[in-house]
């Protein structure tokens, strides 16, 4: 039997004294030559939160938030995974694992684990009601950093199996985006016991085919992917290249890996040109902070040297739904989508949101996965 230890979060004094004194004692870039984003997060931006995180932000009232639901740490090849499970008062429940991606964390889904579980906390309907698992993937939160190379999106997919079968969770849903869209796929195609799986980020190549008759979505997709390539792929090409090298510095400076975090939720979320119009500061900040307390720039980071090409591949046979948002990074057509997901159950181009669809739009998030499960239920 696999051990599973309740957890809570508790971090130390000296900690949070050691970021105020990192806080206090920032040495500032000079400020950026054109009057927008285009070289990165501006030197005002940043300025507002720093006095906003040194003068205002409180961690205790953000841990206590993140305690209110139950944590869990357990150990699955060799390796400690801290997870959130809420179990359903309702007995018609499904289990579902929900896995984040970077640069999130298990702070993406505060908003939506209780409506999950129990639907009629908002109006809903007891059958729409699931078990949910929030894992922190390896090397993120307060889950263990591998030692050795080899953790990649299949090996954390073969871990999270163990995990919902150690909570006997004998069949299972699951659900993801960005690097929890790799793990869930890879859960569907490797692990019997998931019987569907749901993305907010599937990534597939463009269909050759269909080049001289591309839709519009699709003529949005392939600008955006350029865009993408030109102008937002440098942190990828970093992190999947040399992760310990830009791990230096997000490690010793908290203001560095705000920055570093920030600026995917500027350029990712729905939120016409400044990041707090899709998710407030105070939320903003606990995400970073779960990269800077648990000292995990580096470690997360690592995740891109070893999958950074897995994000598309052979073909999946399990019942898949997609949720496609309009600022998302990637966007794929139905037709594309069917020729890697041989079993496209669900589909649905929405109208907001990004990519970070649970922490921007959570009512949206939540109906989408009510709608798709409940073909299996």
């Amino acid at each position: 039997m696999t051990k599973i230890d309740d957890f809570a979060i508790n971090i130390s004094e000296v900690k949070l004294k050691d970021l105020k004194k990192r806080l206090e004692l920032t040495r500032w870039p000079d400020k950026e030559t054109p009057k927008d984003w285009t070289q990165g997060i501006p030197l005002s931006y940043m300025k507002d939160i720093h006095s906003y995180w040194l003068n205002e932000y409180d961690w205790r009232k953000q841990e206590e938030k993140l305690n209110e639901f139950p944590h869990f740490m357990t150990k699955i090849n060799d390796l400690d995974i801290h997870f959130i499970h809420l179990k359903s008062p309702h007995p018609e429940a499904k289990p579902l694992i929900i896995t984040h991606g970077w640069p999130g964390s298990i702070v993406e889904f505060l908003q939506v684990i209780k409506p999950l579980t129990d639907p009629t906390l908002n109006g809903g309907n007891p059958k729409d009601a699931f078990h949910i698992v929030t894992p922190s993937l390896p090397g993120f939160g307060f889950s263990g950093k591998p030692t050795m190379p080899g953790f990649g999106v299949e090996k954390i997919a073969n871990t999270f199996a163990e995990l919902m079968k150690s909570l006997d969770y004998t069949k299972y849903f699951a659900q993801g985006g960005d690097w929890g869209s790799a793990v869930t796929t890879a859960l569907g195609m490797l692990d019997k016991n998931c019987e569907a799986i749901h993305l907010n980020m599937a990534v597939v190549a463009p269909d050759m085919e269909t080049m001289n008759d591309l839709t519009e979505l699709e003529q949005s997709a392939l600008a955006s992917f350029q865009f993408y390539q030109d102008w937002d792929s440098g942190y990828s090409k970093q992190q999947s290249t040399r992760p310990q090298t830009i791990g230096y510095g997000l490690t010793d400076s908290p203001i560095g890996q705000a920055a570093w975090i920030l600026e995917k939720f500027y350029q990712w979320t729905d939120c016409n040109g400044n990041p707090e119009n899709a998710i407030s500061k105070e939320d903003l900040l606990t995400n970073v902070m779960l990269y800077w307390l648990t000292e995990s720039a580096t470690s997360s980071a690592r995740l891109y040297w070893e999958s950074f090409g897995d994000f598309s591949g052979e073909e999946v046979a399990t019942p898949t739904g997609v949720s496609v948002y309009p600022k998302e990074i990637f966007r794929a057509s139905e037709r594309w989508l069917k020729k890697r997901y041989k079993n496209l159950a669900y589909y649905n181009v929405l109208d907001a949101g990004g990519h970070f669809a649970s922490f921007e739009k959570p009512e949206i998030f939540i109906n989408e996965i009510r709608k798709y499960f409940s073909l299996f239920r």
